[in-house]
């Protein structure tokens, strides 16, 4: 699912590289509004994850905060978290997996529940919000192509 990821974001990343940046941050009605702003929210939702797996929790102001406005700095870092998620995720035994991951949820609540829930829940919405970009650069006249997992994986 970690080399999934990295796959399709190359490739919704490269589509995005083709867009102004005005057709990138326009509002086109999606919850986190644009194409700018839903991919702002993934890589920011895959930081806030990673960090309650390897314990280095970060603070946020708002699910829809900005990280970057520059769409360079923002493709740089995607790329960047991309590798920190399959380097964690390639480290994983299957006793990491079965242990209780315990975390503070955006709302202040404490929750715990085993480790491979969060990873599933993780990667589900990756791919939900990715659906949403792909759905935003289709409305614009854009492709990403292929983005089904078994796609990927008759390429490797």
């Amino acid at each position: 699912m970690a080399r999934y990821n990295r796959w399709m974001n190359e490739r919704l990343y490269g589509a995005c590289a083709e867009l102004t940046d005005d057709e990138r941050k326009r509002d086109l009605g999606a919850f986190f509004g644009s194409i700018h702003g839903t991919l702002n929210h993934i890589l920011l939702a895959d930081r806030v994850w990673l960090g309650r797996f390897t314990g280095e929790a970060i603070v946020i102001r708002s699910l829809a905060e900005e990280l970057y406005a520059d769409f360079a700095v923002l493709s740089v870092e995607r790329a960047r978290t991309d590798a920190d998620i399959e380097a964690y995720v390639a480290a994983l035994g299957d006793e990491d997996l079965s242990a209780t991951l315990s975390y503070a949820t955006s709302g202040g609540k404490t929750s715990a529940h085993p480790a491979w829930w969060a990873l599933s829940h993780f990667f589900n919405h990756q791919t939900h919000h990715r659906g949403q970009a792909t759905t935003l650069l289709s409305q614009l006249g854009r492709d990403v192509g292929a983005t089904d997992l078994i796609a990927m994986l008759r390429t490797a």
